[in-house]
């Protein structure tokens, strides 16, 4: 019992190092994204966003995907055996994912013209090149991580990916500042960017390694051991197929939106200038989305082999508790970020990019936050439960929608059409992962807990409506008044809303103390 305990704490503590790590990396994304676009414009930020999906993919993979993976197969396999059959598995595991990483990268470097031609703009090859590069780190990031997380220890994938983002956003700055004032072509200071990137992760690989030593961890190639070689490739080729998938949620979005949004735009009659322009300013949302659902994601990711031990020990008390405070946890996160967003929006636009361009459309993709924390939420309590499949389906289903939706609104609504079909398909998939947990036989039972969370949105939502009509009467429409009006709408907007979520009583004692952060808040 007091292992199952320690277990169970252990985890939490997880938690809250994956979270904070995560709100400081998503940080660091929004924030360089801001004097990115500031530095390069519209239109460099249009050519940088362009290809960025196919770097971040090879980031979430090497984050939140192959090492749960990994993970999991150590849980499957590994556990309770011999050294010498975890060295196999790790063996096998390590000899898999190179040829997955080499595969990716060299499919996609081939494909690099054929995608830039389909894309609509023949000058992004070079950079879609350099992106390929990236999945070659991929494996033996995924396989250092994996290793630490199977042992429930979080700290050196937090540490690795703050170091990674933080050298990646310092380089990415420092290049594009450098190579603009130097006069060069915007897709050459794009080509800086993707560069920049891979150093930094180059930089977590190397982080990783040296906690690998530093810990006295060893790798001892092993074929031998008695494991089956093709189960374990079998269950390696799974996953990657389902919790790898679904890891690509977010990304796989914006690569739709790469593959044909400025295509469309332009096959619509809209000058190239002018959608190139337009594609930047859409791609604005892309960071609000990412900040919105941090700790959704990050809680998550380190929720998954809490819920995976308790699968194991049959102890559906503590899945059904964690399951219904994770989904609690994600409708008060989500619903709050997406709200205030979309009231803040005009005044947040302002201050992070200098003009309102595209508020209306941007306020759209605010509504997105709310469904893919429920969804980021879902696929990692359903993998840590066992069920992978469905998510990865889910996910398919989404982009396949998504791809729909550009083709058929976009001619009609242009660049919102975007917009909408992002929003229609994040909502079809957390529809789809609701009715699949309860199908399991794991209802939510939260009617009451989301009406009090309706509630404290719409108090949240009055009292920004009434600052901001306050506001309305000054007069001033400079960047710096919009960065005064976005802050202190931020700080109103979270005070009254977490004042609100306490005193309609959303959380019991008990859920709040179990909470990471917050129960330090309470002692």
């Amino acid at each position: 019992m007091n292992s199952q305990k320690n277990h169970i704490n252990k985890a939490m503590q997880g938690a809250m190092i994956l979270t904070l790590a995560g709100l400081l990396t998503k940080i660091f994304s929004a924030a360089y994204r801001v004097p990115y676009q500031n530095i390069v414009g519209d239109i460099g930020f249009y050519i940088y966003q362009q290809v960025y999906p196919f770097y971040g993919m090879s980031v979430i993979l090497a984050t939140s995907g192959f090492p749960v993976m990994i993970s999991k197969v150590m849980s499957d396999y590994g556990y309770g055996h011999s050294i010498k059959v975890r060295s196999k598995i790790m063996t096998i595991t390590l000899l898999y994912l190179i040829a997955f990483g080499m595969t990716l990268s060299i499919f996609l470097y081939i494909l690099s013209a054929p995608l830039s031609i389909f894309m609509g703009d023949i000058h992004l090859e070079p950079l879609i090149q350099l992106a390929a590069v990236s999945f070659l780190i991929v494996p033996f990031v995924s396989l250092l991580r994996g290793q630490f997380q199977a042992d429930q220890n979080m700290n050196p994938t937090a540490t690795s990916q703050v170091v990674e983002q933080g050298i990646r956003v310092t380089f990415i700055l420092l290049s594009s500042y450098f190579l603009i004032r130097e006069g060069f072509d915007l897709y050459i200071v794009g080509q800086g960017a993707i560069l920049s990137s891979i150093i930094g992760s180059l930089a977590g690989l190397l982080i990783l390694i040296y906690i690998w030593v530093k810990k006295g961890y060893r790798f001892s190639w092993n074929l031998t051991a008695p494991v089956s070689t093709w189960k374990v490739v079998k269950t390696l080729l799974t996953y990657s197929l389902t919790i790898g998938i679904s890891s690509l949620l977010l990304i796989l979005i914006q690569l739709i939106d790469a593959l044909n949004l400025y295509s469309l735009l332009v096959n619509g009659g809209m000058e190239e200038e002018a959608a190139k322009t337009l594609k930047g300013v859409y791609d604005r949302g892309q960071p609000l989305i990412q900040l919105g659902t941090v700790v959704a994601t990050s809680f998550a990711l380190s929720l998954v082999p809490a819920i995976a031990n308790a699968k194991v020990n049959n102890d559906e008390g503590f899945i059904r508790e964690k399951l219904r405070l994770s989904l609690k946890l994600c409708f008060v996160i989500g619903a709050g970020a997406s709200g205030g967003l979309i009231v803040l929006m005009k005044s947040i636009n302002t201050m992070l990019f200098r003009n309102p361009s595209g508020t209306e459309v941007l306020m759209i993709l605010s509504g997105s936050v709310l469904f893919t924390s429920i969804c980021l939420t879902l696929f990692a309590i359903l993998q840590g439960l066992g069920h992978t499949f469905v998510p990865a389906i889910a996910v398919l289903v989404g982009a396949g929608i998504k791809f729909i939706g550009n083709e058929l609104l976009i001619q009609i609504f242009g660049i919102t059409g975007a917009a909408i079909s992002t929003l229609i398909a994040y909502m079809f998939i957390s529809i789809i992962m609701m009715f699949y947990l309860i199908s399991k036989g794991y209802s939510f039972r939260g009617n009451k807990s989301l009406y009090k969370i309706g509630l404290s949105l719409i108090v949240m939502l009055g009292v920004l409506f009434l600052t901001l009509e306050v506001n309305s009467y000054i007069n001033i429409h400079s960047r710096t008044y919009s960065t005064i009006t976005a802050l202190i709408g931020v700080v109103i907007g979270a005070f009254f809303y977490g004042i609100a979520i306490i005193k309609f009583n959303v959380f019991t004692k008990e859920e709040m103390q179990s909470i990471p952060v917050i129960n330090k808040i309470i002692k």
